[in-house]
C-alpha cells in the first residue's frame, strides 16, 4: 500500500510540473472576510506594450477561486511587464456589500528564466494583499 501511495504522489508531482510547464500563469482569489475561495471574479491579463496595456487573456475564477491557466497554454511567457486586473466590485455587489476597491490591478515582471508564476489575491471589502506564489 505504501508503494502505491509513493507512485501516486510521484505521478501527481509529475503532473503538477507538466501543468506548470504547459500553463505558465495561474491565479487564486480568497475572500478573507469569510475565509472562502472567491468564485466568479472576472480576471484580465495584460502585457505592457510601450506606454499601453494590451489584453492577452481573460477568465473567471472557478468554485475553488482559481484560474489554473490564465496565459495561453503551451506558450512560454516572454520577459516583460504584465498586469492582472481582478474585477472585485462585481463580487461584492453580488454579496450586497460595499467595497473600496472595485478593481484590483496587480503589476508584475517576468524575466527570461521565468517558471510557473502563481498570483494569489487575498481580498476583503476594504483591503487586499498579494504575493508571488508557487
Amino acid at each position: 500500500m505504501y508503494r502505491i501511495k509513493q507512485l501516486a504522489l510521484a505521478l501527481l508531482l509529475g503532473a503538477t510540473a507538466a501543468l506548470a510547464a504547459a500553463n505558465p500563469l495561474s491565479v487564486h482569489v480568497l475572500d478573507l472576510q469569510n475565509g472562502q475561495p472567491t468564485q466568479g471574479i472576472r480576471v484580465t491579463l495584460e502585457q505592457r506594450d510601450g506606454d499601453q496595456w494590451r489584453a492577452l487573456a481573460n477568465g473567471v475564477t472557478n468554485a475553488q477561486g482559481r484560474i489554473a491557466a490564465l496565459y495561453p497554454a503551451e506558450q512560454p511567457m516572454p520577459a516583460g511587464a504584465y498586469r492582472i486586473v481582478f474585477e472585485t466590485g462585481e463580487h461584492f455587489a453580488r454579496l450586497g456589500k460595499p467595497t473600496f476597491f472595485p478593481r484590483v490591478p496587480v503589476e508584475f515582471s517576468v524575466d527570461a528564466k521565468a517558471q510557473h508564476t502563481h498570483i494569489p489575491l487575498l481580498l476583503s471589502p476594504f483591503g487586499y494583499s498579494t504575493y508571488r506564489g508557487n
